[in-house]
């Protein structure tokens, strides 16, 4: 694999750039290129290739992690696109999205203080749902409307609620251990 380090992170796996991936043809892809360009493959190489061999497996897994995750999937094609997320500094959400923001966490501290975990499995399990029909909008946003606005609002929203699970996922650790 001659890995070409101006590809987009789609091209290197030979994915269409959208949202909407296969994620079992994302693995596929992923261990056919680390097989090809893992590190071990070189240990007779002169010097100068066993770093580049290093850097190729380095870029091999960065793109797969990325490509992995939806909220940074979404966050790389909003870049590639030139679209900032602004997550750092856009802190404007709908006041509907920021109430059920201050539910979430009334919910969690009302779990956590009455320690019950059920409370907070069941939480998680809510959270999740949201997190993926949120998922589904993004899809719509980048793959079929290509509004990147909506979907740069729609990764920070993702953002509150990957905070919100580990909120929730520390509470149930600090209650079962």
């Amino acid at each position: 694999m001659s890995t070409d380090f101006t590809q987009d992170h789609f091209a290197l796996f030979n994915l269409p750039r959208r949202f909407g991936i296969d994620l079992a043809q994302l693995d596929s892809a992923w261990r056919t290129a680390a097989a090809e360009v893992h590190p071990d493959r070189y240990v007779s190489a002169q010097d100068a290739e066993k770093r580049v061999a290093l850097m190729r497996a380095t870029r091999v897994n960065e793109a797969y992690q990325t490509l992995k995750s939806p909220v940074d999937r979404a966050r790389y094609l909003l870049q590639l696109a030139g679209v900032d997320t602004a997550e750092e500094t856009n802190t404007s959400m709908p006041a509907a999205f920021l109430m059920a923001q201050m539910e979430w966490r009334e919910a969690i501290g009302d779990a956590r203080a009455a320690a019950n975990v059920d409370a907070l499995e069941s939480l998680l399990r809510q959270l999740r749902t949201d997190v993926k029909a949120l998922e589904a909008e993004l899809a719509d946003v980048l793959d079929s409307q290509a509004d990147h606005q909506a979907a740069a609002l729609a990764v920070r929203k993702l953002r509150f609620l990957e905070k919100l699970d580990q909120e929730i996922g520390d509470a149930i650790e600090a209650l079962l251990y």
